[in-house]
C-alpha cells in the first residue's frame, strides 16, 4: 500500500501549557524546545510528525515578540525538520483578549489577540516554516451560564465579534477556526455552534474546528441537554447514526480537525473550565474509534483546505508527556488516521 502524503500530521504545543501553572495542585509548564524534542523523537516505521500546531502565549511565545524573536523561534521549529500549521490566538481573558460577548472593552481586547496572531501568521509565512493551517479562537466566555441571560443577544454579540475578527484575518490572509466545546458559551452544543456560525455566515473566512474529544461531549448534550443526539447506554449502531447527524451539520463548515480520544468524562483543571476529557490514545475506556470517527469529518476535506491534522491530548501529567511511549503511541493513531482517511495531491 502506498504512503498518503496528505492530511500532514502534526503534534500540538499547548499540552506543555495547558493546565499547567504555579497554583495548588498544578504542575509547571512543559517549555516549548522541550515539547518540540519529544516530538521529534517520535518514529514508527521511518514516519515521524510533520510539524507542529502552536499556542501564541507565554512561556512559548509572547504575542508581542518582536519580529526578530519570532524569526529564531521559526528557525527553532524548522531545525526539528517541522512545519507550523495552525496558530491558537491568545483571545481569553488573563491573556491578550476578552469575552467576545463582553462590553466594548473586553470585545477590543479579542480583536487585538486576533490581530497579534495574525501578525505572527505573517512572519512565520515569510519565513517558510508555515505553508497552510488557521488561527484558532473561540468565544473566550468561560461557561454558559452568564450566556443563558439572554442568548439570542449574546449569540448575536458573539457574532458580530467573529465578523470583525474575520474580517481582519481575511485582510491578512488567514481564515479563523472556532473551535467547538462545551465551556465556551455560545459554542458549547452542536446545534449553538451551528448557529453562531450561520450568524457570522461569513464560511470562507471563519470555518470550525473540530475535535474529536471535545465534540463527543456534544453528542450527549453536556451543557445542551435539549439538543443531546445520544445517550447512555447505547448501541454503535445508535452512536455512529447520531455521530453521522451531527457531522453531517458541521463538517461543510470543518476547516481544521483535531485528532483526540475521549473517556466520557468532563475535566478542568487551573483555571480552565469543565470540558471534554482527552484521553491517552490508547486508553482501554476510550469511547471513540479514532479512525472511523475521522473519517467522519475528513469526508472531502481537500475541499475544505484542509491539508493537516493535529493531535490535541490536554490536561495529561507532565509525567506522560515526557514519557517517549506517549508520543509513539499518538505518532501511531495519527498514521492510521490518515492510512484511512488521508490522499495524495
Amino acid at each position: 500500500m502506498s504512503v498518503k502524503l496528505f492530511p500532514k500530521i502534526h503534534n500540538a504545543m499547548w499540552p506543555g501549557l495547558v493546565g499547567k501553572g504555579d497554583g495548588v495542585g498544578q504542575e509547571p509548564p512543559i517549555g516549548l524546545e522541550r515539547m518540540l524534542e519529544l516530538t521529534a523523537a517520535a518514529e514508527l516505521g521511518g514516519q515521524k510528525f510533520d510539524g507542529i500546531d502552536y499556542f501564541l502565549f507565554l512561556p512559548h511565545t509572547n504575542p508581542a515578540a518582536s519580529e526578530d524573536e519570532l524569526r529564531k523561534i521559526a528557525d527553532l521549529i524548522a531545525g526539528k525538520g517541522f512545519s507550523v500549521g495552525s496558530l491558537v490566538a491568545p483571545v481569553w481573558p488573563g491573556t491578550v483578549g476578552d469575552s467576545a460577548m463582553g462590553d466594548s472593552e473586553a470585545r477590543a481586547k479579542f480583536l487585538e489577540a486576533v490581530k497579534m496572531a495574525c501578525r505572527i501568521a505573517g512572519i512565520f509565512n515569510e519565513h517558510g516554516v508555515r505553508k497552510y493551517g488557521v488561527i484558532r479562537i473561540d468565544s473566550a466566555e468561560f461557561g454558559v451560564q452568564k450566556w443563558r441571560e439572554d442568548a439570542k443577544a449574546n449569540t448575536s454579540r458573539i457574532a458580530e465579534t467573529f465578523r470583525e475578527a474575520a474580517t481582519i484575518a481575511a485582510d491578512h490572509g488567514e481564515r479563523l477556526a472556532a473551535e467547538g466545546e462545551i465551556c465556551w458559551a455560545g459554542m458549547h452544543s452542536w446545534k449553538d455552534m451551528l448557529d453562531l456560525l450561520e450568524a457570522v455566515g461569513m464560511p470562507g473566512t471563519l470555518g470550525f474546528q473540530a475535535d474529536l474529544a471535545h465534540t463527543y461531549l456534544y453528542l450527549m448534550g453536556y451543557n445542551a441537554p435539549e439538543y443531546a443526539l445520544l445517550k447512555e447506554p447505547y448501541t454503535m449502531e445508535e452512536f455512529y447514526a447520531a455521530y453521522e447527524k451531527m457531522t453531517d451539520k458541521l463538517r461543510p463548515w470543518t476547516i481544521d480537525f483535531h485528532v483526540a480520544q475521549n473517556d466520557g468524562e468532563v475535566h478542568g483543571a487551573g483555571s480552565h473550565d469543565k470540558t471534554g476529557k482527552h484521553c491517552r490514545a490508547d486508553d482501554p475506556n476510550g469511547k471513540l474509534d479514532i479512525a472511523k470517527c475521522a473519517s467522519y469529518w475528513l469526508k472531502d476535506a481537500p475541499s475544505r483546505g484542509i491539508e493537516h491534522i493535529c493531535w490535541d491530548g490536554c490536561m495529561f501529567s507532565n509525567a506522560t508527556l515526557e514519557d517517549p511511549a506517549t508520543w509513539n503511541t499518538i505518532l501511531a493513531k495519527m498514521i492510521e488516521v490518515r492510512n484511512t482517511c488521508g490522499w495524495n495531491a
